[in-house]
């Protein structure tokens, strides 16, 4: 199975919206009123990403619980909660380990999605050109390679043989070659685009430049088509936006800028991500 199957499997197409329930968690350090805020930014996510949130629940505790992330008592409420709406999926505020993943599903027996995967997802079907579907896939399958135990703990061992790194390599180690082979064209691929964008950068040093940089759907690309007379795409809506656009925009006769609009922000957006889309960043920090 190569990368795209396996980018395939983790965003099946559904003719309904699925059903889902946010979780997040009050902590000495994350207050009550920070995860009201964060699981209502949750939601936000889940409807873009074409999920119907049904209910949240939240739980109080003074630290994380490493193998199930909530106590045992409220997974299995959650348990019951799910299986009494029959609800889809569950979607969960923080990332969550493997080993959390293996512990949680084994007891709720639904699809589970962590703030990172949701966000992906959701970047995965905005993304339009070339450079933008290069960067989201490096940081899907920089995602993906740390949960293979999760999606293959139902394959058994292959047999070696020929062509096969040796005897008794495991399904997992096969794939995890086969994802860090793709992740290293496509670093080579975006390496190159950074490059290119940086000898674009350079040609315009002596001119005047503006980034646009705010929170997702806070209207900067609706500002950019006012001030810039342009038509870039402007929807009520999460990241949709995922490239730079530059503009002329002229501030009197004599008086020009160049005007960027780029990617927007959200909580806890994913280090992956940031590190995928420098290329595309890099316009805000030499603006």
């Amino acid at each position: 199975m190569n990368a795209e199957s396996f980018l395939n499997e983790l965003n099946p197409s559904q003719k309904k919206p699925e059903t889902a329930i946010v979780v997040g968690l009050i902590t000495p350090e994350v207050s009550k009123w920070y995860v009201e805020d964060a699981l209502n930014e949750l939601e936000l996510l889940a409807d873009t990403a074409g999920a119907k949130v049904t209910g949240r629940l939240v739980q109080n505790l003074p630290k994380i619980n490493s193998a199930t992330y909530l106590g045992s008592g409220k997974i299995a409420e959650l348990a019951e909660w799910v299986e009494r709406e029959k609800t889809d999926m569950v979607i969960f505020d923080d990332d969550l380990s493997p080993m959390q993943i293996r512990n949680i599903e084994r007891t709720l027996k639904c699809k589970l999605v962590d703030r990172t995967g949701l966000i992906l997802d959701i970047f995965a079907s905005r993304a339009q050109s070339a450079t933008a579907k290069t960067q989201v896939e490096l940081a899907q399958l920089e995602y993906m390679r740390t949960r293979l135990t999760r999606q293959w703990t139902h394959l058994s061992r292959q047999k070696g043989g020929i062509g096969t790194k040796g005897p008794g390599e495991t399904q997992i180690e096969t794939d995890r070659r086969l994802i860090g082979d793709r992740i290293a064209v496509l670093r080579r691929k975006l390496a190159e685009i950074d490059r290119q964008r940086a000898t674009q950068r350079k040609n315009r040093e002596q001119e005047w430049r503006v980034s646009l940089v705010g929170y997702t759907n806070a209207g900067k690309s609706t500002l950019m088509n006012t001030l810039a007379n342009a038509t870039v795409l402007a929807e009520n809506r999460l990241f949709a936006t995922l490239d730079s656009t530059t503009r002329t925009v002229y501030l009197s006769p004599e008086w020009k800028t160049l005007l960027s609009d780029t990617v927007g922000f959200i909580r806890k957006l994913p280090h992956k991500l940031v590190e995928s889309f420098k290329s595309t960043l890099d316009e805000v920090r030499e603006s």
